[in-house]
């Protein structure tokens, strides 16, 4: 049955009578995922993010609608891997700029852009975009707006314990047994400032990972993959269903909300 808050279900019968409040962009990427995760990977996770998002945003009463997915992220640490496929920040705020666009001409005013790769950055692109365009912005990484840690022994960032779990749950049929899974070892930076994290350059991924991963994922779990998923999704959904009701010319009240 089609999904009235998925867009690419749904028919210009069902649009023509909906008057919706806010529009979710997920954005993945296309990339390696150690050995045993398809490089659609991220893709897919914001897929079925943004789906579950929407539906208990959407039982609510806040009417979401989820736009295809973008499914090309910025790789420019990757370019070395074949088929890593990269599109610059450039690129991404032209594509953005041509979809807000269409959104305020059609009366849609905001944007949800969910974000599933962690190499795409929306904040400078969302700086600059956001005095041309008569459409609210912000951005949402699915990832970490969740604590992982209680879910996970070693999250990973990269094809590790959390990202196989949640597509051991979401596409357990595109997921390879563990045992043919990479160890997701990574190299740390020889400069202090950088291995510490409070210094930042992009990382060389073929220097850091014999495998392309960076994450053990051996400890991989569908069922650990459902519950973070769902705390994910719960999560979203009220943001989604706040920004549905909120006068965005009017965002800012009480120093100390209840």
């Amino acid at each position: 049955m089609a999904r009235p808050y998925v867009l690419a279900e749904t028919t210009w019968k069902t649009v023509a009578d909906t008057r919706y409040d806010v529009a979710v962009l997920p954005w993945g990427a296309t990339e390696a995922h150690n050995y045993h995760l398809p490089y659609a990977t991220d893709t897919l996770q914001c897929d079925a993010v943004a789906a579950e998002s929407a539906r208990l945003a959407w039982d609510r009463g806040a009417r979401v609608i989820v736009l295809p997915t973008v499914p090309f992220g910025v790789q420019t640490g990757q370019l070395d891997i074949p088929l890593c496929l990269n599109v610059n920040p450039t690129t991404q705020l032209a594509i953005l700029r041509d979809i807000a666009h269409s959104l305020a001409g059609q009366g849609i005013g905001k944007l949800v852009i969910l974000n599933g790769h962690g190499g795409n950055d929306f904040r400078a692109i969302i700086r600059e975009l956001q005095p041309q365009v008569r459409v609210f912005l912000c951005a949402i990484n699915w990832w970490n707006c969740v604590d992982p840690r209680p879910f996970f022994a070693e999250p990973g960032d990269h094809a590790g314990e959390l990202e196989t779990s949640v597509m051991m749950h979401i596409a357990p049929d595109l997921v390879l047994p563990l045992d043919e899974a990479g160890p997701g070892t990574e190299k740390k930076s020889k400069i202090a400032g950088l291995r510490e994290g409070w210094a930042w350059a992009p990382r060389r991924w073929t220097a850091i990972s014999a495998d392309t991963g960076v994450g053990d994922p051996s400890a991989a779990t569908p069922e650990k993959g459902d519950t973070f998923l769902h705390a994910v999704a719960e999560r979203i959904s009220g943001f989604l269903v706040d920004l549905a009701a909120a006068d965005v010319d009017d965002l800012y009240g009480d120093p100390n909300p209840a």
